[in-house]
């Protein structure tokens, strides 16, 4: 059973996936594709989401960073019900949809620093208004940037204290923080971060069961709202009516 996680676990952690198709904008927003190479020459692709009216003006953003299984840029459609009428980056991951090379910690957390980088260089988008927000495996990068770089709040969905914990969670009989190669000790930096954060959860999660999201909470160097969803788990938080209401608000304090 060991060599099996040692030998499968970026199948595990990282279930790549295939673009979904086209990209589509909320009505009367511009949708723009976006290729960059990363440092190591992969090239990346995903979307950037402009509400109407940004001409001219310098727009506050959303970076947003996906879970395992996530194709973000099916998501275009639902940003501004999510997030209001604010700039959104959606990124895949290497190997993901039209991103090319294969997925890894590092290489994750690196292209997010690049993809932060690249959005506070254009005269569009206010690096000072920057907000991440990470589901699931995506908190580990989103903390990670948020440790790297300046933001004015961070969004945490079903985020986790170190993807090691969360594992010895499922696997007690294995020495899964010695096998595991990919860890996302978000803990570990989260102390230092002051930015708001928004910590949403499901009650009755049992991917990343909500211990795991309060003790990132605890751990959070700066000022945390907490929103527990009872009556949902980890893929379906954004069947509750509050769940992309709160974002937003949250969004609007800060």
């Amino acid at each position: 059973m060991a060599a099996f996680l040692w030998l499968s676990q970026d199948s595990m952690i990282f279930l790549r996936q295939p673009s979904r198709g086209p990209a589509v904008a909320p009505p009367g927003w511009t949708l723009e594709k976006v290729s960059l190479a990363a440092a190591d020459g992969t090239p990346l692709a995903g979307v950037l989401l402009l509400p109407p009216g940004a001409a001219g003006t310098r727009q506050p953003a959303v970076l947003y960073f996906g879970g395992n299984a996530e194709e973000v840029t099916a998501y275009a459609a639902d940003a501004e019900r999510r997030y209001g009428r604010r700039a959104v980056l959606l990124m895949n991951y290497r190997g993901y949809g039209a991103s090319g090379g294969k997925p890894g910690e590092k290489a994750l957390v690196a292209d997010a620093i690049s993809h932060y980088d690249w959005a506070a260089r254009r005269p569009d988008l206010d690096p000072a208004r920057f907000c991440a927000h990470g589901r699931s495996l995506g908190t580990g990068v989103a903390v990670q940037l948020a440790a790297a770089r300046r933001l004015r709040c961070v969004v945490l969905t079903s985020p986790f204290e170190s993807l090691a914990a969360v594992g010895g969670t499922h696997y007690p009989w294995l020495p899964v923080r010695l096998l595991l190669r990919h860890r996302f000790e978000s803990a570990a930096v989260a102390g230092r971060i002051t930015a708001p954060a928004l910590v949403a959860y499901g009650a009755e999660d049992d991917i990343i069961p909500a211990e795991h999201s309060e003790r990132l909470a605890a751990a959070w160097g700066g000022p945390v709202e907490r929103l527990r969803i009872d009556g949902h788990g980890h893929n379906d938080l954004d069947l509750d009516p509050r769940y992309a209401p709160a974002i937003a608000a949250f969004l609007d304090r800060h």
